[in-house]
């Protein structure tokens, strides 16, 4: 899966706060994601994440 830091991803679940996309930091085997509602960070495995990846929305792209 192509994640890379910019991107916005839309989650099949909701963060605790409400919100369901977040902010790629960082990536690698690890990712730094930043909830887009409250502005939390936090650090994710990969395989954890492309499970419940529903979107991506790349910053270039309309």
């Amino acid at each position: 899966m192509d994640v890379r830091v910019g991107d916005v991803l839309t989650m099949k679940k909701q963060h605790p706060c409400g919100a369901n996309e977040m902010i790629v930091l960082r990536s690698g085997m690890d990712f730094r994601l930043k909830c887009s509602g409250c502005g939390r960070e936090f650090m994710v495995p990969r395989n954890k994440i492309e499970k419940s990846i529903k979107r991506i929305k790349r910053e270039n792209e309309g």
